[in-house]
């Protein structure tokens, strides 16, 4: 049976972006909740007028697969989609820039997944409300890896109930898999993913979803759990060849058995416009360089900041990338 060949396969989520803006909205931190340690605030009851709006695409795996192909490299998406207008949106803005958009399902009576996405305050800072539609019916069947071969594999947020069933496919289709567990993963906690981890070539987190995923574990050290170099010690353990850890303006560290690894973050802060899908940027480009450049998280971390610096120039998750690889 003739298999198409790609470099990445993104698996996840795709959706409909509608981002508006306003500069009323505040930062502010939580730093006793451990998950939700940093939040944007509003005053209760207040009517909070609208500056900018914008109508853009996200989804972690709809970025990263955008991301791939722009770096050049042959990538393919595999999400779910109503049959709508803004499905038909997205089919179409992966085909423009280059994405493969064979393996996407088309779910019959089903909206397309979409988002509200606010920014706010000086600090450019977002909160997404997900409607995840068509996502949650991903069935990712085995039929579908039957048809492919990949040198690697980008599993982003997987929101339906058969999450199992589709990285039991992943981890077992060949090929490397990179890894950005979402919220229905996190939520599972260790016992629910120890076998993909110990099977994860590389582990994104940000360090909110690090801390969760390490509070799930047995044996953790809780005074040590907003200690970076804890968490990327004790998520390698569990079975990571390569763990990295994104934290904002803070930057990011990788680890790989063998060296730590941090990159400050770049971007001007007078220009940045929006931080929407900043770390998908960053994670996918990341994967992205460790597969050009093998063991170099040095390298990758470097490339990463670079793509995602440039991201948040612009508006919209999939847009201010750059060939950087």
């Amino acid at each position: 049976m003739f298999k198409k060949k790609y470099d990445f396969v993104a698996v996840g989520g795709a959706t409909r972006d509608f981002m508006f803006y306003d500069s009323v909205g505040a930062f502010c931190r939580t730093p006793e909740d451990l998950t939700r340690q940093k939040n944007l605030c509003f005053e209760y009851g207040a009517k909070i007028e609208v500056e900018k709006t914008y109508l853009t695409f996200g989804g972690g795996a709809a970025n990263a697969a955008v991301n791939f192909a722009n770096l050049g490299f042959k990538a393919a998406v595999l999400v779910a989609a109503g049959d709508d207008e803004n499905g038909l949106a997205i089919i179409n803005n992966f085909k423009k820039r280059g994405v493969d958009t064979r393996l996407i399902e088309t779910k019959s009576r089903q909206l397309t997944g979409f988002s509200f996405i606010l920014t706010a305050g000086q600090e450019k800072e977002h909160v997404a409300f997900l409607h995840r539609g068509a996502n949650n019916q991903l069935a990712a069947a085995e039929k579908t890896f039957k048809q492919l071969k990949t040198k690697w594999w980008y599993v982003a947020s997987l929101s339906g109930a058969n999450w199992p069933a589709i990285l039991d496919r992943v981890f077992t289709a060949g090929g490397s898999v990179a890894w950005n567990p979402g919220g229905r993963q996190l939520h599972a906690g260790y016992g629910k993913l120890k076998k993909y981890l110990e099977k994860t070539e590389i582990l994104a987190l940000n360090k909110d979803e690090a801390i969760e995923l390490v509070l799930s574990l047995p044996g953790k050290d809780a005074s040590q759990i907003n200690n970076t170099k804890y968490l990327l010690k004790t998520l390698k353990a569990v079975g990571p060849k390569t763990v990295l850890i994104t934290s904002g303006r803070a930057g990011a560290d990788a680890f790989d058995g063998k060296k730590y690894c941090h990159q400050r973050a770049t971007s001007d802060p007078k220009k940045v416009v929006d931080t929407t899908g900043v770390g998908d940027c960053f994670d996918s480009t990341f994967v992205a360089a460790l597969m050009k450049y093998p063991g170099d998280i040095k390298k990758a971390l470097a490339l990463a900041v670079k793509n995602a610096s440039s991201l948040t120039t612009k508006v919209g998750a999939q847009n201010g990338m750059i060939k950087v690889i």
